[in-house]
């Protein structure tokens, strides 16, 4: 079976290359970690000290390694004298990986190879390897096996689209399931797709979504409070963010926000794209418009200096092109648009703006937070819109009556502040103490 996939890898590997090389020279992307990716070449770490585990995360991208925020403090607390690395799959993971953990071995996860994972393993040497909501090589898996590495996977999802494809290949899965010691999932519904995939019922626990733990609600928070002089926007003028936004999104916001100019000029507009290869496209649209332009990554933030570009004159647009930081800035919104729900893409975590009490909106396709969507909306905490046209007669609902939006903010942090304590839940299975799931999973 390993020889049969590293050629299937080798050929979709060699099919993908020109684009790789592609958006390598045009874009900058996939330019780091290959000898990491393709040889394992990860840190040599040495052997573990009998008294000291070592657990390897593996995170895909920025919003699995933000989640591990609430995850990897938790474990600290329990287990202070454990090391801890962690992997990532993309270059923007890796990047804020390293802004938000500067204290863990860090590096680019194999890609699945048989000689590729069996190098990373043993350089690592983990005691305990987790993964992440999702992550399914066989190779890898099979090679943490043979060594006797415990395998967990936390805050686990398996959403309707891929439980139908999986179902296709449920006899390769269920091997691939069973090698888990612990499947730790964010809900019944996913519990239950795990099971009817192969997954072993004693391993299987619904934990609730770790992505609600640590959720700041404090807008006075100093890095929000910082964005806010950094941007010069006074307590008084209201706030539209359009955050995790994809291509045509930051168009959409854009034209909403010049169709209620005249009638609210003092609403101020901060874009926010998902992806930082489309930060240059994101400000070229706005200079094409004629407006003027703030961004970020330009901002000096001290007290002498901030806000003084939006003194005498026309208030700018504001785009936030640096990573990490749109956690913090969603506590500055009064109206927010969740982005990746126009398209395909099937959504971003509206999480962080509800448990700011912001009034939250978001398009038609969420796939990606089905359960948390359906819970909002049930609680009149969050609303769809359809379109540009949609999302301007509701924004201009809310400028109007400003009491019906703020009821929407609080039934929404009221919500989030409810669904508290996965970490907690988890890290008790990790570590073994918690002997019970959360519920009884059928066999």
């Amino acid at each position: 079976m390993s020889l049969f996939l590293n050629l299937v890898y080798c050929l979709l590997l060699a099919a993908v290359s020109p684009v790789l090389v592609y958006r390598s020279l045009v874009h900058g992307k996939y330019r780091t970690g290959w000898g990491e990716k393709l040889f394992g070449s990860l840190p040599d770490l040495g052997k573990v000290a009998a008294d000291r585990e070592r657990y390897w995360f593996h995170a895909v991208s920025v919003g699995e390694v933000l989640l591990l925020q609430s995850i990897i403090p938790e474990l600290r607390s329990r287990s202070p004298h454990a090391e801890i690395v962690l992997t990532t799959t993309t270059t923007t993971g890796h990047a804020v990986a390293r802004q938000k953990f500067p204290d863990v071995s860090l590096g680019y996860f194999p890609l699945d190879f048989s000689w590729a994972v069996r190098r990373a393993i043993s350089r690592i040497r983990p005691t305990q390897i987790i993964l992440v909501e999702l992550e399914l090589w066989p190779n890898f898996l099979k090679a943490a096996q043979l060594n006797g590495i415990p395998l967990s996977l936390i805050n686990g999802r398996l959403s309707e689209k891929s439980f139908r494809g999986y179902s296709k290949l449920r006899w390769l899965l269920r091997p691939v399931l069973q090698s888990f010691d612990l499947l730790a999932v964010q809900n019944e519904t996913y519990a239950a797709r795990f099971l009817a995939l192969g997954a072993r019922s004693e391993c299987l626990h619904v934990t609730g979504s770790a992505k609600f733990d640590r959720i700041n609600i404090d807008r006075r928070n100093e890095h929000t409070l910082r964005l806010r002089r950094a941007f010069g926007l006074t307590e008084d003028e209201p706030v539209f963010i359009a955050g995790s936004t994809q291509d045509s999104e930051e168009k959409i916001a854009l034209a909403t926000w010049l169709d209620l100019q005249s009638e609210f000029p003092e609403l101020r507009l901060i874009l926010v794209p998902r992806h930082k290869e489309r930060f240059e496209e994101t400000a070229r649209l706005v200079n094409s418009y004629g407006l003027p332009l703030l961004r970020r990554s330009a901002v000096e933030v001290d007290e002498a200096t901030a806000g003084a570009h939006n003194r005498g004159g026309a208030k700018p647009v504001i785009l936030l092109d640096t990573l990490g930081e749109l956690s913090a800035c969603w506590g500055l919104a009064d109206f927010a648009y969740v982005g990746g729900s126009m398209g395909s893409r099937g959504g971003q975590n509206m999480i962080e703006p509800c448990a700011y009490g912001a009034a939250v909106c978001f398009g038609p396709n969420t796939r990606n937070f089905r359960d948390v969507v359906e819970s909002l909306l049930a609680r009149n905490a969050a609303r769809v819109v359809e379109d540009e046209a949609a999302l301007t007669a509701l924004l201009r609902e809310w400028l109007t009556d400003r009491q019906s939006a703020t009821k929407q903010g609080v039934a929404a942090r009221d919500f989030v502040l409810v669904q508290t304590g996965a970490s907690k839940t988890t890290i008790d299975l990790l570590l073994g103490t918690k002997e019970e799931p959360r519920i009884a999973i059928a066999a």
